[in-house]
């Protein structure tokens, strides 16, 4: 199908949400209750364990016996109490990564403790509507200094009442949570739904369709393009194709000519894995190290490969930095782990 389309249903057992773009999966969600008890988003007390001086960060002690790593220890102290959202996932055995920087997400507007101010979209462009919304945040927020908000692109085309439903509803929520700081590491807010999620970070812009039910995916042809990232191996075109494989210390990306044996063969492969790597890594959740073998070209064309990776990760919403070339000729990147990796939601890998 041609456009953009949002796909909720099943895949592995488990509740998703795919976002497909001209028949190309483009992002999924999946539902990790089954892993782990604190997915990326959710809310939690927790409790300070021990302060790591060398690194900077604190320990924390988190619900279901769960450890956390906080990595600003300002103002913290041995069994002192902290709320704190979990930021992304970790391999088994190491502490999960969280925030003290909680933020409430809507469709249209978050709500952002302890970073107070009224702040819009710049893709708003309506200087009128910029500021009915700095009005409405203003005064939703009266006598809440410690409370921010961030309006959204997607409050653009909203009906103002609803924008200010959902802001009234997160506002409460906000509020509820920030005031249950003391006591024993609990669950306060789980994280949000597959359906949820991508309601709140998928609608804009509108879909073209939305396809809902147990068999969506199956029809829609999400589950064969979700089934194929169980691979290590993907094609790029042309003949060639690159292997991607999770190691326990990096993932290691491997890129290769195949068939093609022109003078050019090894410079398109490259640019092909160089425009896919961005959601080959997103949809399979893999990060932390990345390490990238392309394949052999002469050196005066890395500067042209460099450009299409920034622009391949430029509208990435997961922190990646481009570290660059090692003496070796290999490229590294450095993503955040914010997801759980998908062969382990699929049983593929033990936790």
């Amino acid at each position: 199908m041609k456009g953009r389309q949002i796909v909720l249903g099943e895949v592995f057992g488990r509740e998703a949400a795919a976002l497909m773009q001209d028949g190309q999966l483009d992002d999924l969600i999946i539902d990790t209750g089954h892993l782990t008890p604190l997915g990326p988003g959710a809310v939690c007390r927790a409790r300070v364990d021990r302060l790591v001086k060398g690194q900077g960060g604190v320990f924390l002690r988190l619900p279901e016996g769960e450890s956390g790593y906080l990595r600003d220890r300002s103002g913290l102290r041995e069994g002192q109490s902290v709320l704190v959202q979990v930021s992304g996932s970790a391999e088994d055995g190491k502490a999960i990564p969280v925030s003290s920087r909680i933020s409430f997400r809507g469709r249209h507007v978050i709500v952002t403790p302890g970073m107070p101010g009224i702040n819009v979209s710049r893709r708003i462009k309506d200087e009128m509507l910029r500021q009915t919304l700095q009005d409405l945040g203003t005064a939703a927020t009266e006598g809440m200094q410690d409370l921010g908000l961030v309006f959204r692109s997607a409050a653009a085309s909203a009906d103002p009442d609803e924008v200010a439903e959902e802001l009234s509803g997160l506002l409460e929520l906000a509020q509820n949570v920030l005031a249950d700081r003391d006591g024993q590491p609990e669950l306060l807010l789980d994280s949000p739904e597959p359906a949820v999620a991508a309601w709140n970070d998928w609608a804009e812009p509108e879909p073209d369709s939305v396809e809902d039910g147990p068999n969506a995916f199956e029809l829609t042809g999400a589950t064969d393009a979700v089934e194929s990232l169980l691979s290590t191996r993907f094609d790029l075109g042309g003949g060639a194709w690159a292997e991607i494989e999770s190691l326990r210390a990096l993932v290691a990306v491997d890129v290769n000519t195949g068939s093609d044996h022109s003078p050019a063969a090894g410079l398109k492969a490259n640019i092909a894995l160089a425009r896919d790597l961005a959601r080959q890594l997103r949809l399979r959740g893999l990060g932390g190290q990345v390490v990238v073998d392309f394949a052999p070209m002469p050196k005066r064309d890395r500067g042209t490969l460099e450009q299409v990776l920034r622009a391949a990760f430029k509208a990435e919403s997961s922190e990646t930095v481009l570290i660059g070339w090692t003496a070796m000729g290999l490229f590294e990147i450095s993503r955040k782990r914010d997801r759980l990796p998908l062969r382990r939601i699929a049983g593929m890998e033990a936790r």
